[in-house]
């Protein structure tokens, strides 16, 4: 039984209706971060930088949540529902295992001041959106019920 999970339904995370529109709009919002990135990546901030990249990932990831109707307000519940859904082969890469690098060097940049350089590839991040541009379009009514039964069944047998 996996506790984060139970953890982050009793921290509020919840089932909501599955909402193409909304997962769309996450997904303009992460290629809309990745531009900024673009434009801020010489500016020598590496603050800016590290939380650029880590939403531009994680507006990407919460998109996920909306196509499959999870609404979750901690990032570390979120970044658990990406890697459920990876073991359940619907997303084929370590996506979560990104999304806990780029949020633990956003959080040293930003709040702990320690200035770590970002490799901020735009081509490697524009892949990585395509990458969930390709599952948003290919996820079909059973895998969204899977997940959806695989989180939310947990809760009721612990």
């Amino acid at each position: 039984m996996n506790e984060k999970i139970i953890w982050c339904i009793n921290q509020g995370m919840k089932l909501l209706v599955p909402d193409d529109d909304l997962a769309e709009e996450y997904y303009k919002s992460s290629e809309e971060t990745l531009m900024v990135g673009n434009l801020i990546k010489n500016s020598g901030s590496n603050m800016w930088l590290a939380t650029q990249k880590y939403y531009a990932e994680y507006l990407a990831a919460y998109s996920l949540l909306m196509k499959i109707g999870i609404k979750s307000e901690i990032h570390s519940c979120t970044i658990e529902v990406i890697r459920i859904m990876e073991e359940l082969g619907i997303i084929k890469f370590k996506f979560s295992d990104i999304l806990e690098q780029d949020k633990g060097l956003r959080t040293d940049n930003q709040y702990y001041l320690k200035n770590i350089p970002i490799n901020f590839d735009s081509k490697l991040l524009a892949k990585l959106l395509l990458d969930v541009r390709s599952i948003l379009n290919t996820i079909n009514q059973d895998q969204i019920m899977i997940v959806r039964e695989h989180i939310f069944r947990k809760i009721y047998k612990a």
